[in-house]
């Protein structure tokens, strides 16, 4: 989509400071710019960020558009600029993006709580042969993301796929008028994503109002769904109803690419709704068929593990189409640590419209505004776009095969790059990635990252507007690493991160995370250190906070933020009541430094039969921070909730809250007051060997095992050496292996365990989940009479973290 800015301000109904521009590109995030001359931004506020203190850094980096809600107070500083203020800029970006829907003829809108995406993907495959197809980039279904896809509707489209998703009541409303769709899919109303409603019936409610638009003609859903069947025909009166019946659909329907693979349900969903869109467009009954039985499976996982010689590899295998390269590319560029080179390996992709020669026009056109220094392409039309693409890199290699670059490069050949790999699906490029990563241990902790957004936003949910939230990635992210949970959580807009110790926060900050950082934990020794890493220390004692105020003064810093630790009944660290005013007195004598915040830990606020304690704790804060305020020269945070304060005493919320343990999926409240949270970490590992042992055999170290029965047993490689405790063996606990329980035989070993499999049909690679969704790690941590996070936290540092995206 291209317009001018003048054009923009009459839609919005603003008015046009500074001269008119041509744009191409709506830009809500600074770290994904681009082309500067050619991009407008949006200064969009959130609880707990401001898009416009970018402005002077985007000005600076050659951005001269900006739609904003006030002009910023260095804007005489910026004369070439040109400006559009506005009430809310999130309604000017979704109104402004909505232009983009007079480039297709026909817009179809694909709401529900699962398969959106990948029903998107497959609608593609069975039109585009026939039909011009736009469609939303990955998931790109946010209030921001539904803006950015109609924008990018390309022009002539007969056809444009939008996924609209939403987290919570009162957000579809500003969707449905946005993209205005002509016709709706809903493609079904389940568990997932559920935090943010009360019930299933208002969450069917709310996405309903989709299909209720004045605009829709057509609304298809499976109607074997008596609750949104009633609710559609409620809302929908008047539209064509497409409501069809799992009885009614092909008794065979997937081809090749599903064999020896189970079907899921909401696969069979997502393949009637694709028949009925396809016959609602004039698809022929064999077109359809035959297009169904082509169809593959999406692959929506985004992978990103740590590589040999200080690379990052991110192993993207979702569609194989050029259009989905630009979001890949963004997701890196936002991943890059400083000093790292940015390393694209891409075999030949698919491309939606127009020759070969302009697909790898508009690949080098990606690659010049990327920032990408490093191409390597594979494959023959890679080869034949060799002279285009190597003009706009620094450096490139092409290769005709995965084999052809597997026996020329090795790992050597990479070194401090950010590795992004995109590969259709013939070329194998897991075999690249396997080259790449470090450490090829059988045992893995994969880290979702969209769990960890989740989990964030529904204890966000539960907080007034305009508080913030603390995230914790202490002990290296409660085990899950805490860097791209750094990465995930200021992209989410957290106020601040909070880390146990120095060398914690210094890494962050060599990786490239620039958010405000406290460390809670801080034993100092090198404050120059923590000075120049901008790193805001915790202050819970008298000698300490001399020892910040000394050392601030000797290096010459002003107003540097602290954060004054009050003791209201955890005694553990803190200030008490007492010390307080002469904590003030030194503070008000110094320009040194400054409260930040004052905060305290309650220490029962997930023991439902200690809430005396929990509130006489929270009644002294009031007391102490008020009386912290009365004296102070100038104001400061407060914060005291932790994940289950911020679910039982929300009245408490103050400024700030922090949020530990509920980030990483583990319940601590019972199920009437906590939703259930989304797994954030799966510990697996394969099985490595199978042996059938007779009866009265025995099995490990000291014969602790002897078998009652013949017996099948699996050696899986994790011992205690990797984090699985030896309290963990002889049959203490179960591990899942192909949906069945299977028990631990003999003591645990460093290296390896052995598991009974005599009733579970299983081979040698066969994935086993020590915790996960499937089992759960508050079983083991109540085996061991402990708690959750020692067990996230014991994961050792040779297991590999894989973290990935939906």
């Amino acid at each position: 989509m291209k317009t001018g800015l003048n054009e923009i301000a009459k839609v919005l109904g603003s008015d046009l400071t500074g001269p008119d521009r041509e744009i191409e590109i709506l830009l809500t995030d600074s770290r994904s710019l681009t082309d500067p001359a050619k991009s407008l931004f949006f200064a969009l506020c959130g609880a707990s960020n401001d898009g416009h203190r970018y402005i002077s850094d985007l000005y600076g980096r050659g951005v001269r558009a900006f739609v904003v809600r006030h002009l910023p107070s260095e804007a005489s500083a910026m004369p070439e600029a040109s400006w559009i203020v506005v009430p809310e800029t999130l309604r000017a970006l979704q109104t402004v993006g909505s232009l983009g829907r007079s480039n297709a003829s026909q817009i179809i809108a694909i709401t529900g709580s699962r398969g959106k995406t990948t029903l998107k993907e497959w609608l593609f495959q069975i039109l585009s042969p026939s039909l011009e197809v736009s469609r939303s980039p990955r998931s790109y279904n946010s209030q921001i993301g539904v803006p950015l896809s109609l924008w990018g509707i390309r022009q002539g489209s007969d056809v444009a796929i939008i996924e609209a998703g939403i987290s919570r009541m009162g957000e579809m409303a500003s969707l449905a008028h946005c993209i205005s769709p002509d016709t709706v899919v809903i493609t079904n109303v389940g568990d997932a994503h559920s935090q943010g409603f009360a019930s299933r019936e208002e969450k069917i409610k709310e996405k309903v109002m989709l299909a209720a638009a004045d605009s829709v003609r057509r609304v298809i859903y499976c109607a074997d769904d008596a609750a949104l069947d009633a609710e559609i025909r409620r809302q929908c009166k008047g539209k064509e109803l497409v409501g069809w019946h799992r009885h009614e659909l092909p008794a065979e329907i997937f081809g090749a690419g599903f064999r020896d693979q189970e079907i899921k349900d909401w696969e069979i969903e997502n393949a009637g709704h694709a028949i009925a869109v396809a016959k609602s467009l004039g698809l022929s009954e064999a077109g359809i068929r035959k297009a169904l039985k082509d169809l593959r499976r999406i692959g929506t996982r985004l992978n990103v593990s740590e590589g040999v010689n200080d690379c990052l590899v991110i192993h993207d295998s979702y569609t194989s189409d050029q259009s989905s390269l630009a979001p890949a590319l963004d997701f890196m560029k936002r991943r890059i640590a400083p000093g790292s080179k940015e390393t694209l390996i891409v075999s030949d992709l698919l491309h939606e419209t127009g020759s070969s020669e302009d697909a790898i026009a508009s690949m080098a056109d990606m690659l010049l505004t990327s920032g990408v220094r490093r191409f390597i392409g594979i494959g023959p039309g890679m080869k034949r776009g060799a002279e285009k693409l190597s003009s706009v890199v620094e450096e490139a290699e092409f290769f005709d095969s995965t084999d052809d670059f597997l026996a020329k490069l090795s790992t050597s050949d990479f070194c401090n790059e950010t590795i992004l790999l995109k590969g259709a699906p013939g070329f194998g490029f897991g075999r690249i990635a396997q080259l790449l990563e470090a450490r090829t241990h059988e045992t893995v902790l994969e880290v979702n990252l969209d769990a960890v957004v989740r989990n964030y936003n529904y204890f966000r949910s539960k907080l007034p507007a305009g508080t913030g939230l603390v995230a914790m990635v202490k002990a290296s992210g409660y085990g899950a690493g805490s860097y791209e949970i750094a990465r995930t959580l200021q992209d989410c807009g957290a106020s601040y991160l909070a880390v146990a110790v120095l060398d914690e926060g210094i890494d962050l900050r060599r990786r490239g995370i620039t958010m405000p950082v406290m460390v809670m934990n801080p034993k100092v020794v090198n404050y120059r250190q923590m000075f120049a890493n901008r790193l805001e220390p915790e202050v819970f004692s008298m000698a300490m906070l001399l020892d910040v105020v000394k050392e601030a003064e000797k290096y010459g810093v002003n107003d540097y933020p602290i954060h004054i630790k009050l003791d209201t009944g955890m005694h553990r660290m803190g200030f008490v009541e007492e010390e307080l005013p002469e904590v003030m007195r030194i503070l008000n004598s110094t320009d040194s430094v400054r409260i930040a915040s004052a905060f305290s830990h309650l220490a029962t606020a997930d023991c439902l039969d200690m809430d005396d304690y929990t509130l006489m704790q929270l009644k002294r804060f009031d007391r102490f921070t008020d009386y912290m305020l009365s004296e102070s020269k100038r104001p400061f945070l407060r914060h005291v909730l932790n994940s289950a304060g911020i679910l039982r005493f929300p009245e408490f919320h103050y400024d700030m809250a922090r949020l530990g343990i509920g980030l990483y999926g583990v319940n601590t409240l019972p199920s009437d007051i906590e939703q259930s949270l989304s797994v954030v970490s799966t510990l697996r590992t394969v099985i490595i060997a199978i042996r059938e042992w007779k009866k009265g055999e025995s099995i490990g170290y000291g014969r602790r095992s002897i078998l009652e029965r013949d017996s099948r047993v699996a050696t899986i490689p994790i011992g205690y050496a990797d984090g699985m405790n030896r309290h963990f063996g002889r049959g203490n606990i179960t591990v899942k292996v192909n949906g069945k329980d299977a028990p631990t035989v003999g003591n645990i070993c460093m290296d390896a365990c052995m598991i009974d499999v005599t009733d579970i049909d299983c081979r040698e690679g066969d994935v086993v989940e020590i915790f996960g969704s499937s089992a759960s790690v508050e079983r083991l941590s109540d085996l061991l009479d402990t708690i959750p996070y020692e067990i996230l936290t014991s994961v050792s540092p040779r297991v590999k973290r894989v973290y990935y995206r939906e």
